[in-house]
């Protein structure tokens, strides 16, 4: 067989890899790959998409990019508060300087003029100023002039003390006659004794001889129990409670008044652990007083309505008083 042709005449087969020759027919009119009469037939060609370009599964690209917005989002409005937080923060620290560094020039210029004004004023009521010296007996003396009288406030006290005390006075001396007056009237009331009286005792000699003793005092006193209480009663007709202890002793010589201080004044005051029936029971408020019989006991005329009897002291403020020694 011989050859008509070389070898550069001869066709070369297809490169199925070439995606020119896959979409057309060679020209020569050689025959084309199996993939090149698929896509001539079909008319069309898979489209290859790139690996990079396909989306994230699951949509995470989305999320990322919402993410990096919120982010840039919150970055521009902190950025913003702080803007609006420092600016009137910056205001006010300039003005608290620009104050201070004013206000030190303005304090020292004045500062002098002050200064001078208080000096001057000091200065001024220095030498107008003048010394006053006053006796203090001048407060205590007595003024006068064009016949006009001024009494210091000591005057004045001392008189006003003087006033009270004589008013006290005429007080007393009133209250003391209504007592006797009363005591009269109910003494003459009541009395239908004819024998002597206290002061009748006193005065005779009988009295005066006759032996004392505590025991005859008691003795003595005993004999008017059952003797009703009479207010200024002194005799055995009627006894109030010192006209009783007047009225025995008076026996024996011994001059009492007839009054409960007076009485308290005139005796001896003894220890209780000392005292013995026929001492005399002194209430402290000067307002009774009774033979004291031993054992707590008193004898006395107690009160209206009552009569002399022997009873408990009734209260512990009492002392003793003696007479006779």
């Amino acid at each position: 067989m011989t050859q008509t042709g070389s070898a550069a005449d001869t066709p070369k087969p297809a490169n199925p890899t070439n995606t020119a020759n896959a979409t057309e027919p060679l020209a020569t009119g050689a025959p084309a790959t199996r993939r090149a009469a698929r896509a001539a037939t079909t008319g069309a060609v898979r489209k290859v998409t790139p690996v990079r370009d396909a989306p994230l599964p699951g949509g995470r690209r989305a999320a990322q990019a919402a993410a990096a917005r919120e982010a840039a989002a919150a970055k521009t409005s902190s950025s913003a508060r702080k803007r609006r937080f420092l600016a009137p923060v910056v205001l006010t620290v300039a003005a608290g300087m620009f104050g201070t560094v004013a206000v030190a020039p303005a304090f020292a210029a004045t500062q002098p003029t002050a200064t001078t004004a208080a000096d001057a004023q000091r200065q001024a009521r220095a030498t107008q100023s003048q010394e006053l010296s006053v006796s203090d007996a001048v407060a205590l003396a007595d003024t006068s002039r064009d016949s006009y009288g001024a009494t210091s406030t000591a005057s004045l006290e001392a008189e006003k003390a003087q006033k009270a005390a004589a008013e006290a006075a005429k007080a007393a001396a009133a209250q003391q006659a209504s007592t006797e007056a009363a005591r009269a009237a109910t003494a003459e009331q009541y009395s239908s004794y004819s024998g002597p009286s206290a002061a009748d005792y006193v005065a005779t000699s009988t009295a005066a001889d006759t032996p004392f003793s505590l025991p005859a005092v008691v003795a003595t006193a005993k004999q008017y129990i059952g003797t009703p209480y009479v207010f200024g009663g002194a005799d055995p007709s009627g006894f109030d409670c010192s006209g009783y202890i007047m009225f025995v002793y008076a026996q024996y010589g011994i001059n009492l008044a007839h009054s409960v201080p007076l009485q308290d004044q005139a005796g001896t005051t003894i220890p209780e652990s000392q005292a013995q029936p026929g001492d005399v029971v002194i209430f402290n408020d000067g307002s009774h007083d009774g033979f004291y019989m031993g054992n707590g006991m008193i004898m006395d005329a107690p009160k209206p309505g009552g009569s002399v009897s022997i009873r408990q002291i009734w209260t512990s403020d009492y002392h003793i008083v003696r007479f006779g020694v």
